[in-house]
């Protein structure tokens, strides 16, 4: 037993290679989704799993509830059930609320820091294409005409804390998850 693990985990890491290569295989994202990256991510626990839960707010199934109090996001289903999911939101003095649409939906997205930010923190990149490296992670929920976002980080230690300029960070895991239940149009309700 304990050979056939080493052996699947030497064939694992040997199969991924540089995580550009594993972002380029032509097996179609096997290697950043699915079974490969579950048994990469086998000793990996989300600090807050994802879970269905009661959910009782009078919003219609597919609306996006977010409690920024909470650290928790919440997918309303029929039933008088929602899906709630551990997120990282924005840090003092970048919180926000409000309701907005859900205007884009995109995999692996570039990133372009706006102007704000670039004034803050004249040391980023004006621009990060889409990858494993990008802070965006796995997929971006681009809100309304505003700067924020629903989107993927590649730093789970920051769910569940007031971290980000005013997006909504998720795991990868989840982000993909919630991206392939949203819609363009789909309301999400920020409260604080």
């Amino acid at each position: 037993m304990a050979l056939r693990f080493t052996r699947a985990l030497l064939f694992a890491v040997i199969l991924c290679g540089s995580p550009a290569w594993a972002l380029d295989n032509p097996l179609g994202g096997l290697l950043t989704q699915g079974p490969i990256a579950d048994f990469l991510n086998v000793f990996q626990q989300p600090a807050i799993p994802r879970r269905v839960v009661s959910w009782d707010g009078g919003q219609p199934p597919g609306t996006v509830v977010v409690s920024t109090s909470e650290r928790r996001l919440y997918y309303v289903l029929p039933n008088g059930q929602a899906i709630q999911y551990g997120v990282g939101v924005g840090r003092e003095g970048f919180a926000w609320s409000g309701t907005k649409k859900v205007t884009m939906i995109r995999d692996w997205p570039g990133w372009t820091p706006p102007p704000q930010m670039l004034k803050r923190r004249p040391d980023l990149p004006r621009h990060m294409p889409g990858g494993i490296d990008n802070p965006l992670g796995a997929r971006a929920i681009y809100l309304g005409s505003s700067f924020y976002r629903i989107h993927g980080s590649n730093e789970p230690d920051t769910i569940g804390a007031a971290v980000s300029s005013g997006c909504i960070r998720m795991t990868n895991r989840d982000v993909v998850d919630l991206a392939d239940r949203v819609k363009v149009g789909t309301k999400v309700i920020v409260l604080r």
